[in-house]
């Protein structure tokens, strides 16, 4: 009788294989898709290396194709005189344009005595402010046309077609003055004040006072 030999199992020749390395193995073959990888610096790493090369591509298309700038702040605005005037920041108040740049904050904020603006008189002014001399190397804030008084001193900022200055008013006496300072008329309070003031003398003959 032939004796019965019990023959043993045959041991599989590859290792075993723990759980969670298994769950690492299925949930890590796309690094940055997984939720339980282990090696999550790596994952961390590659995203922001990502952001950081699309970061680097958006400033160098911005620098090429040029950055568009901000439009300037408007800071038109018109006087209690109705005339051309600087909006401070607080975008209420309406400063005459002779108060700029004069070393004293007029603004709130001191707008109307930037570094920027004042630093390069009258070119870094708005122009509605500026008013230009019949002698191009001079000028005048725009509030000080019109206003009877030879700002200018050739008198082009009281006459002529570029001024476009309306008559005198009640208070001044319409003549050829003597006076530098004026240009088309007097004020009536020098009328008969004993003292010629206009060419043909009709301040001391013609001309009432107050």
């Amino acid at each position: 009788m032939k004796s019965s030999r019990t023959y043993p199992q045959r041991r599989e020749a590859h290792r075993s294989v723990r759980p969670t390395e298994a769950l690492e193995e299925d949930c890590c073959g796309e690094c940055c898709s997984c939720s339980c990888c282990s090696r999550r610096a790596v994952c961390v790493s590659t995203l922001v290396l990502t952001g950081l090369a699309l970061t680097a591509t958006g400033v160098a298309v911005a620098l090429f194709f040029g950055i568009p700038k901000q439009p300037p702040v408007s800071r038109e605005c018109r006087t209690h005189q109705n005339g051309s005037g600087f909006l401070c920041d607080d975008r209420v108040t309406c400063l005459p344009p002779s108060l700029l740049c004069d070393g004293v904050h007029n603004c709130p904020s001191g707008a109307d005595e930037s570094r920027h603006m004042c630093s390069d008189l009258p070119n870094n002014l708005p122009s509605n402010l500026v008013f230009r001399c019949g002698n191009s190397h001079f000028w005048i804030f725009v509030d000080k046309k019109c206003n009877q008084i030879n700002d200018c001193g050739d008198c082009s900022d009281e006459m002529g077609i570029y001024a476009d200055c309306p008559p005198c008013g009640s208070q001044w006496w319409t003549c050829t003055p003597v006076e530098f300072q004026y240009c088309l008329c007097v004020p009536r309070s020098l009328c008969k004040d004993g003292r010629q003031n206009c060419y043909d003398w009709s301040d001391e003959y013609l001309c009432s006072g107050d």
